[in-house]
């Protein structure tokens, strides 16, 4: 099927979504900062800022930096805007801009370092995104691109009616012109376009038995994840309803059966500019 140039975001823009966004990126910042080193840089460039989930916590772990968000929602904008304004540690260290990553108005060698979380996979063409990323770098500036690997996933016991969602949640982004596969492709994709000193990394949340508390809550966190898709699913008849509420109802057994299994890989990539 060819992919559509424009395609609606799966989640929404809705409060409770941004409100997610900002859980979401809490839940997880353990395994995606526990690699990210930003001590040296100043002036960093990032990409897809979204409601500033991601920005909070770069200034609260990073204080030397001053932080650049670009996004093209305004909604998100917004609403990244209006959080950050309550940080006290963030003042005067931001600036939020809306701004096509694919066209940046920077000039060139305008930043010291960049920061991509979760955004690649939403963008036609990311490879548009990553050039110009590089375009805008000083030479010896580090990126770190975090990015998912959706044919990670697995669910035990079986769930049938969460998989049907899961792919029409996965075929749906590939055929309306993202890529929910991308993490795997970043080493590529940036040996492509010049970068160097290319390293990925797997990121791994594998839980069982050893630790039921973490994977309820694992599982609840990636219930919300998976619902929040559901209204644009149903609307664009994707899914039925039915099939919503079924795989709703498979999740919340699975996160409070006894020997339950979760698994789900994500990619981190680092590369530096020369």
């Amino acid at each position: 099927m060819t992919k559509k140039q424009d395609f609606p975001y799966l989640h929404g823009f809705s409060k409770k979504e941004q409100d997610r966004l900002r859980q979401q990126a809490r839940f997880s910042e353990y395994s995606v900062y526990k690699d990210i080193n930003y001590s040296s840089t100043q002036n960093l460039l990032e990409v897809g800022c979204g409601v500033g989930a991601q920005s909070e916590i770069l200034l609260r772990r990073f204080p030397d930096l001053h932080l650049q968000g670009i996004d093209l929602n305004e909604k998100q904008l917004e609403a990244a805007k209006s959080h950050l304004s309550t940080l006290p540690f963030a003042e005067g260290r931001y600036s939020i801009k809306k701004m096509d990553a694919k066209s940046m108005d920077f000039e060139s060698n305008s930043f010291d370092g960049a920061f991509l979380c979760w955004v690649l996979e939403h963008i036609p063409n990311p490879e548009n995104a990553l050039s110009e990323v590089r375009r805008v770098l000083k030479p010896g500036s580090k990126v770190y691109i975090t990015e998912v690997l959706n044919s990670s996933f697995f669910l035990d016991p079986y769930s049938p009616n969460v998989w049907k969602y899961w792919m029409a949640f996965n075929d749906y982004q590939f055929e309306n012109a993202g890529d929910p596969f991308i993490g795997a492709k970043l080493g590529n994709l940036l040996m492509s376009l010049g970068f160097r000193d290319i390293e990925t990394s797997v990121k791994t949340w594998h839980l069982d038995n050893r630790n039921p508390e973490l994977r309820k809550e694992t599982i609840d966190y990636w219930t919300e994840l998976l619902m929040s898709a559901s209204d644009q699913l149903i609307s664009d008849k994707v899914i039925t309803e039915e099939l919503s509420r079924d795989a709703y109802k498979e999740l919340k057994a699975v996160a409070n059966n006894p020997n339950a299994v979760f698994f789900y890989s994500f990619i981190q990539a680092r590369a530096v500019v020369f």
